[in-house]
Order: C-alpha cells, then structure tokens, then sequence
C-alpha cells in the first residue's frame, strides 16, 4: 500500500469522479481577496471543505449520549456561514464534497493545523474502499472558550492509500452493506 500524490489525485478526481466538485489547485484566498484557510489539492492528499450544514450539540434536553439510541433532540441545526461552537462543546458538520472510493483505496482524514493550533479537533474516521457520499465531520471545541468553524473553507485533510495490485481488499465497505453508504447530509449515529 503506498500514498498518492497530488498527481493521483487530480487523474483520479477527472477520470473516475472521486471528488466531486474538485478542486486541482489548493485555494487560499476567497473570490474578494481575503484569506481563507485553504482547501483544495495538496502535496499528498486533499484538503476537504465544511458545508454551510451544521448540527451543534446541545444539553436542553438533558438526555444521554448514548450511540445505540442516539437523540435527534441534542442537536441545534444551523445554517450560516459559519458556527459558533460552545466551550468544551461540539459540532457535527458535512463535507461541501462528495466522494466516491475506488474498491483498492483507503483514506485517512486529519484535522488542519489552523484549527488545530485553536484547541478544535476535527475527527473523521477512514473512508473505506467503494464507500461514497458526503462526510459528516466531527469538531470538538476544547477551549474554555467559545470556537468559529468557518464554512467553504478547508477544515481538514484527506490522505489516500492505494492497494498493491495483487492485495485488493475482498470485501468492500458496499459488499457489506455499509450503514452510511451514499450519505446526502449532517448523519448522525445508527447502528
């Protein structure tokens, strides 16, 4: 298994649609001049964007966090340019891209050093081989303070492993079924 360069990544997002849209150039600045932390392709992977679609966590209703059964109820939607995340709170967003894994790749997705210099953690988990959709990211705020994600702009970045020839994966994430296969929105936990 070896990791792609921007090369790959550009044939791959033009000939097989594996982001969509793509952007081959990593972009810094917005279209009224101003910086923006970046997105777009990069040296050894792609640097993915957050979508104006926010879900933010809430304690309202008092209710447990609980993966198995999962309240809808904890969580605000927004809708914005950005989100303001609560101190040592979070937010669960999506990508502005959609992304279509080819059966002999696997990703890894980092957070950004910007946010991360801030105490904002982003946590994607892989996408594995022949999944497709949009991402759900995950922003955990870790400050005492209150946190600004900023939407259209890069938040995190994808890493891409292409399996050797002879070591293709027998069993894909779409083989099996996978539960957030084709992913349109903000997805929260399902089992």
């Amino acid at each position: 298994m070896s990791i792609k360069s921007d090369k790959w990544i550009r044939q791959m997002a033009e000939q097989h649609q594996m982001i969509s849209p793509f952007e081959p150039n990593q972009v810094k600045m917005n279209a009224e001049g101003q910086r923006m932390v970046s997105y777009g392709t990069s040296s050894y992977g792609y640097d993915i964007r957050c979508s104006k679609e926010f879900k933010l966590f809430t304690n309202l209703n008092s209710t447990i966090v609980d993966p198995k059964n999962f309240d809808p109820n904890s969580f605000v939607e927004v809708n914005a340019d950005f989100c303001i995340i609560p101190p040592n709170s979070f937010a669960l967003a999506r990508t502005v891209e959609y992304f279509r894994i080819p059966r002999n790749v696997l990703t890894i997705c980092l957070g950004k050093s910007t946010y991360a210099r801030c105490g904002i953690i982003v946590n994607v988990t892989p996408f594995e081989p022949e999944w497709e959709g949009y991402v759900t990211l995950e922003f955990s705020n870790t400050t005492p303070l209150p946190a600004k994600i900023y939407a259209n702009e890069g938040c995190a970045q994808v890493l891409f492993f292409e399996a050797d020839a002879d070591d293709v994966c027998e069993t894909s994430y779409k083989d099996r079924g996978g539960k957030y296969q084709g992913q349109v929105g903000v997805t929260l936990p399902k089992i």
